[in-house]
C-alpha cells in the first residue's frame, strides 16, 4: 500500500489524465516515459483514498475554443478525435477507481465541475501526468483560488525526467500552499 493516504476525511485524491494519449510514448507522441512506473504508484493512492474520495479528470480536445488553441491543434492535429476515442480512453489500471469523472478540453482541471465536487477550498491529493502540464496546470490555480493540495511526485509522470524535476521545482516554491510529498 501508498505509504500516502487520506490527510482528513476532506482530503481527495485527483488523478489527472490516466488516459492512452498520456500513457504511451508509442501510441501518442504525448504518451509518458514514466508512466509504466508511475502507474502502479497511482493504483496504490486509489486504492487508500477509495473510490468515494477519488476523481480522475480527462483532456478532450476542443478544436472550438480558439485563441492560441488553435495554433496548438495546428501543431498536434491527431488529437483532434472525439471525446470516445480510444485515444482518450483512462487506462485499464485505473477504470472504475473513481466515483467521479471529470473531463476538461484545457490543460488545467481546476473547473467549476471538479469545484462542484469538492468544494471552493478543498484539500487536493494530486497525481497523474503530465507533471509539466496537466498537473502543475491544476495544482497553481487550484491553490491560488484557496485549496490546499499535496503532490506526490512518485505518482505523476512528466514528459521527460527533467522536465518532471523542473515542475516538480516549480510547484515546491508555492508552499505551504503546494506541498510535495
Amino acid at each position: 500500500m501508498s505509504p500516502i493516504a487520506p490527510a482528513d476525511v476532506d482530503d481527495w485524491l485527483v488523478i489527472i489524465d490516466p488516459q492512452a494519449v498520456f500513457a504511451d510514448p508509442a501510441t501518442s507522441p504525448w504518451g509518458s516515459p514514466l508512466w509504466a512506473q508511475t502507474v502502479p504508484r497511482i493504483v496504490d493512492l486509489a486504492d487508500a483514498y477509495g473510490p468515494e474520495r477519488t476523481i480522475i479528470t480527462r483532456f478532450v480536445a476542443d478544436p472550438d475554443l480558439g485563441g492560441s488553441w488553435g495554433p496548438y491543434y495546428d501543431e498536434w492535429p491527431f488529437a483532434l478525435v472525439p471525446d470516445d476515442d480510444e485515444l482518450y480512453a483512462v487506462v485499464p489500471e485505473l477504470v472504475g477507481r473513481a466515483d467521479h469523472v471529470v473531463t476538461a478540453p484545457t490543460f488545467g482541471k481546476w473547473t467549476a465541475e471538479l469545484r462542484a465536487i469538492v468544494g471552493a477550498q478543498p484539500q487536493l491529493t494530486l497525481a497523474g501526468v503530465s507533471t509539466d502540464c496537466c498537473v502543475i496546470a491544476t495544482a497553481l490555480p487550484a491553490a491560488d483560488d484557496g485549496a490546499t493540495i499535496r503532490v506526490v511526485a512518485d505518482a505523476c509522470a512528466g514528459s521527460t525526467s527533467e522536465n518532471h524535476d523542473r515542475a516538480i521545482g516549480a510547484m515546491a516554491l508555492f508552499g505551504p500552499q503546494i506541498v510535495i510529498v
